[in-house]
């Protein structure tokens, strides 16, 4: 069982790079939208999160405010993906402050699930 959990947190992690990576692609050309990919990130990030927060392939107690903190912030990365990206579809244009709050969002979630124990 442990070596299942161990495939979800690999998974889980490559969600996250996706999104940042694709994040960071776009910051690094000076590109201000969104793409497919950040959706897709997000999405693998979500579900393996979702499977890694049930309490099963562990001897210790599961940290429930952590678990709720990070989940508020996808849901936030969630939305203004959400949100950035019909706006991009109608105007053709993101505006920055989305852009820039995507990619503070997913280095935060990142540093969550680093430090805080």
């Amino acid at each position: 069982m442990e070596t299942l959990r161990d495939i979800v947190v690999y998974i889980h992690l490559i969600g996250f790079a996706v999104l940042f990576g694709a994040w960071l692609v776009e910051a690094v050309a000076r590109r201000i939208r969104f793409t497919r990919l950040m959706s897709v990130g997000m999405t693998i990030a979500a579900l393996t999160g979702f499977a890694l927060a049930a309490p099963w392939g562990i001897e210790y107690e599961l940290n429930y405010v952590k678990i709720t903190v990070k989940l508020v912030v996808l849901l936030v990365i969630g939305a203004l993906l959400g949100i950035g990206g019909g706006r991009q579809k109608r105007t053709g244009s993101l505006p920055p402050a989305l852009f820039w709050a995507v990619g503070v969002l997913t280095l935060l979630n990142a540093g969550l699930a680093v430090i805080w124990r």
